[in-house]
């Protein structure tokens, strides 16, 4: 080989790129993320600010129709004889235990913590409480503000600390008037407390402060009768003067702005501000979050560049090693052929090991597979005291009507029950055996099942938490067998959940509670829709209901896993669930199963047990 030529090319060679130029020009891009951290702060300061505004929303209408629901009262039960007689004749014992009671019977009718009248003077002639610890009877309240407001012609408001109960309350005060003039006034005290437990626990907290700025509801016990500003001379005067607080000097309450974002609405009628103090680390976490996301897909743009620039280099160097290669190729063309035969084997064998990688790379992805189902059985092992509780619940109840009936010779009655017993048992092991199926990578196909008969069964089990509710349920179903795809044991399951979660929802309702079963049948399948007049869902629950283990109930009251378990059995039979608000109130769930042809057929291997 002539020395010449090697030693001309490799001067030719490009130089090796400079990683410094990449650190330069990370540099320059680094303060791009100023701009991502500002967009990032603004975009989610927008979405707690909304989240908060509809929980704000929310609060202040239930704080305002809880105050509504009890203002017009005092001028209501200001016309009634015995309140009138009691005030006429004071000295009258016999008129003033009659006032007494109809005052005790109104408060158990209407919630109210307590209702008293007073005559002009101001002294307590007639209360609801009367005879208890914190009898009102004999008191002169006066000096409260309520009093004077409604002796003026005026309505009273007035939130203070009782001095006999020592409880807080919200007094609505009304006056009774004869022939054009104020002869007492009756007043209703309500307990605001369950305001505060509303709120539940989260890291926002909330309060509310009246006109003079002093936190009297909240979340905070500690912030409980703080001043949010420095009290005037005005506003010390009439705190001695009305005492509703427990103390005559509110110390103040200092929240530093750059800990909290605050949130705050007038109630016009009260004069008090409602405020969520949300912490600042709900909006730093994902603005942080944000910007280290935008950080490494920085360095990972860097990195990408500094490949390509790497590839490059190297396929420069092969174009002049081919170039090399070609001025020596006649002198070395069998030593040149040797290394082809063996770069050829090298070839070959990276072939083979490449497939065997691909064989192994099919085998790990089935094994991750099975993995990921055995960690669904898992969950849903974690879901089985949640999955057989109606079951259970049902065979205590027919136990119990058996011993019953078994003491009063109706033998019938007691083989049915036994029966009903028989089959919730094989019930339950079938769905045990479900979850052995699942672990060993089988399934049971989708079969045809009739949909009533399963609805009736899942209705039955929930039949005595229905009465014990009061729940009216409206049924309108077609009599002949609506067939559809499903597993008989697995659909019953999915309509017990359904049918529970109802229940749920109405056991927080007054009465009347309502269910409705609708049926509908078009080309894609069969829409069975449930309709409660519940409270239905919230925006979260819509969201992330069939997450696992979210729930909006207590701990106590559920684990979260009754819709996250239906949808993936719904899933399964190759049908839908939809869950929904109905626009006249409460939650709407549509179940929407595929058709299937009526048969009949004998159980399936789900509902034996093994």
């Amino acid at each position: 080989m002539p020395p010449a030529a090697t030693a001309a090319h490799p001067a030719s060679l490009p130089r090796r790129p400079r990683w410094a130029s990449l650190v330069l020009l990370a540099l320059l891009l680094l303060p791009l993320l100023w701009p991502l951290q500002q967009l990032a702060e603004n975009y989610f300061r927008a979405r707690l600010g909304e989240r908060n505004q509809q929980t704000l929303d929310l609060y202040v209408a239930t704080l305002n129709g809880t105050l509504q629901r009890y203002e017009s009262l005092p001028g209501l039960l200001g016309g009634l004889p015995a309140l009138r007689l009691a005030l006429a004749e004071p000295g009258n014992p016999q008129l003033r235990e009659r006032a007494n009671q109809l005052l005790a019977q109104v408060r158990a009718q209407t919630g109210a913590e307590v209702i008293y009248l007073m005559d002009a003077d101001g002294l307590t002639l007639a209360s609801s409480n009367a005879g208890q610890a914190d009898d009102f009877s004999g008191r002169n309240f006066a000096f409260r503000p309520y009093f004077r407001d409604a002796m003026a012609g005026q309505r009273g408001r007035f939130f203070g600390l009782g001095t006999t109960s020592q409880q807080r309350g919200y007094y609505f005060a009304d006056a009774i008037r004869e022939a054009g003039r104020a002869r007492g006034v009756l007043v209703v005290k309500i307990d605001l407390d369950d305001s505060e437990t509303l709120w539940g626990h989260s890291a926002e907290q909330f309060l509310v402060s009246d006109a003079r700025g002093v936190v009297i509801l909240t979340s905070e016990p500690a912030w409980r009768f703080r001043a949010l500003r420095p009290l005037s001379q005005a506003d010390r005067r009439e705190i001695a003067r009305d005492r509703p607080y427990p103390s005559l000097d509110p110390q103040p309450l200092r929240l530093p702005p750059e800990q909290w974002l605050e949130h705050s609405r007038q109630l016009a009628d009260s004069g008090w501000t409602v405020s969520i103090l949300a912490p600042r680390s709900l909006l730093d976490r994902p603005v942080q979050t944000t910007l280290y996301i935008g950080a490494a897909s920085l360095l990972v743009l860097l990195l990408l560049l500094g490949l390509l620039l790497q590839r490059r280099r190297h396929y420069l160097e092969r174009i002049a090693v081919d170039a090399r290669t070609r001025i020596e190729l006649e002198a070395r063309v069998q030593e040149r052929t040797q290394d082809l035969q063996t770069l050829n084997d090298r070839l070959k064998q990276e072939v083979l090991e490449r497939e065997q990688a691909q064989q192994e790379l099919v085998r790990t992805q089935d094994d991750l597979l099975q993995a990921g189902k055995l960690s669904a059985l898992g969950t849903m092992a974690a879901s089985i005291s949640h999955e057989l509780n109606q079951p259970l619940g049902a065979i205590r109840s027919y136990a119990d009507n058996a011993s019953v009936l078994l003491d009063h010779g109706r033998l019938d009655e007691t083989r049915d029950n036994l029966r009903l017993i028989g089959e919730l048992t094989t019930r339950m092991a079938s769905i045990i055996a479900h979850l052995r199926a699942f672990a060993r990578r089988d399934h049971h196909a989708p079969e045809s099942v009739a949909l009533q008969p399963a609805l009736d069964d899942a209705l039955a089990l929930q039949a005595k938490r229905r009465r014990a509710l009061e729940v009216e349920l409206l049924i309108d179903l077609p009599e002949a067998p609506l067939w559809v795809q499903a597993g008989e044991t697995r659909l019953r399951q999915v309509l017990a959940n359904l049918l529970g979660n109802a229940l749920d929802a109405l056991a927080g309702r007054a009465p009347p509670r309502r269910l409705w079963l609708t049926s509908t049948v078009d080309a894609e399948g069969v829409n069975l829709s449930l309709r409660d007049n519940g409270p239905g869902f919230s925006a979260e629950a819509l969201h992330r209901a069939r997450e696992p283990f979210f729930t909006s109930k207590t701990n106590a009251e559920g684990l979260g896993l009754g819709l996250a378990i239906c949808d993936s059995l719904v899933d399964a039979f190759g049908g839908s669930l939809t869950l929904a608000n109905h626009p006249q109130g409460g939650a709407l769930i549509t179940l929407h199963l595929r058709h299937a042809p009526g048969a009949t057929r004998a159980p399936s291997a789900e509902d034996l047990p093994t």
